[in-house]
């Protein structure tokens, strides 16, 4: 792919020390971070490092990324290594994608509370996803499935859902057979919003009255326990949206529906479109017109803050894993479904692992190591002639 005109880090650097200062009521040393990372991702503030060709002794030096999972530049490579470890864990089943979305009445809420509703958002989700599977008038049977949180829509505005992605069927209760879905999405959606509906309002009410939940702004008057149960008495009247798609391919195709959804972040670099005049234009999907694809334009300072909606909390963990793909039942369960369903057993790995920053030499073709850490410094020398580091093709 080639590469995008503008990034990120372009409208960081021409609108990022505004923003900064109007709106320092808010912003927190994470926001900050985060800028930082995204600006000088790429560049000699980060340092580098030198790598050498193993057989031709071609030697390169490159900047090094700032590995923020905020970045649009930095995700590639740990996806990459992510989608290989998916790979031995694939079932010779169809799969589903089943996504649970919250109101919009509850984003301040969630945006004030982020730790507290985004992983109340896993729990109740996951939690209704194996009650319904397991009743045996939907299913009957234990499944797996991974879920990756995403807080964003199209327009970067606050959309907090979660992405589930689950083999189509289960194990049965004694673990003797494979249970096939007896439906054509694999469980009733309008059953599966009601549920999650009572399980997400009655965590939210447990969170409160055990003071998990912070007010502050237009949230003020919520504190009160009449005033929080009020808010919430319409919200556990409405409908709540779960989308499911028909199962769709085989493991032959999961890895490919898994690269779409589990490290992106807010928006690639890719759809921005313009960048001038202090305003922003990038493209967006309007889902609500057939997918249509569409141009928004707002200013750069607006763009950095819907942007910065998005941050997550400090080691907040937003692709987990849920039933028999949970961590410390994957390595005893995952077996047992292969053998249910008569699928040949996975054969352990014999590689060796690759070398430490190992890439393709361009003149020929061998692997490229890690040679020498440079730093800051040494970087900025050598751009201005100070080192005899050779020059990077």
């Amino acid at each position: 792919m080639s590469r995008p005109p503008f990034e990120v880090a372009d409208i960081i650097r021409a609108h990022g020390k505004r923003f900064i200062d109007n709106n320092r009521s808010w912003l927190t040393w994470l926001h900050l971070r985060v800028l930082f990372a995204i600006e000088h991702c790429r560049t000699a503030v980060l340092g580098g490092h030198l790598d050498r060709c193993n057989q031709c002794g071609h030697t390169a030096i490159s900047y090094n990324s700032c590995r923020s999972r905020h970045c649009p530049k930095c995700r590639t490579n740990a996806r990459d290594q992510w989608l290989a470890e998916r790979g031995k864990e694939l079932l010779p089943v169809k799969y589903v994608h089943v996504v649970f979305t919250i109101p919009h009445e509850l984003s301040w809420l969630a945006l004030r509370n982020k730790k507290v509703v985004y992983d109340l958002l896993f729990r109740a989700s996951a939690a209704t996803l194996l009650e319904i599977a397991a009743d045996p008038k939907h299913l009957g049977a234990e499944i797996g499935f991974l879920s990756v949180l995403h807080t964003w829509g199209q327009n970067l505005q606050h959309h907090p859902h979660v992405h589930c992605v689950v083999p189509a069927g289960g194990l049965s209760p004694d673990h003797q057979h494979w249970v096939h879905p007896r439906y054509a999405f694999f469980l009733p959606v309008k059953v599966l919003g009601r549920v999650f509906r009572g399980k997400f309002t009655a965590g939210l009410k447990r969170a409160f009255h055990q003071g998990e939940l912070q007010f502050s702004g237009r949230l003020k008057g919520l504190e009160e326990k009449k005033a929080f149960h009020t808010f919430l008495r319409p919200l556990f009247r409405k409908d709540w949206v779960v989308y499911a798609k028909r199962p769709f391919g085989g493991p032959e195709h999961v890895l490919h529906y898994l690269a779409r959804y589990t490290h992106r972040v807010a928006i690639s670099n890719h759809r921005i479109v313009n960048v001038a005049d202090g305003k922003v234009t990038f493209r967006w999907k309007d889902y609500a017109h057939k997918s249509k694809q569409r141009l928004m334009t707002v200013t750069g300072e607006e763009f950095l803050r819907r942007f910065l909606l998005h941050t997550l909390p400090r080691g907040f963990v937003r692709i987990r894993f849920y039933g028999f793909l949970a961590n410390r039942r994957r390595g005893a369960l995952l077996p047992l479904c292969r053998e249910r369903l008569k699928a040949a057993p996975l054969l352990p790995s014999t590689s060796s692992p690759a070398p430490p920053c190992a890439w393709h030499c361009p003149h020929c073709g061998g692997a490229m190591a890690l040679a020498e850490k440079l730093t800051p410094q040494q970087m900025q020398w050598r751009s201005v002639g100070l080192t005899g580091y050779c020059d990077t093709s």
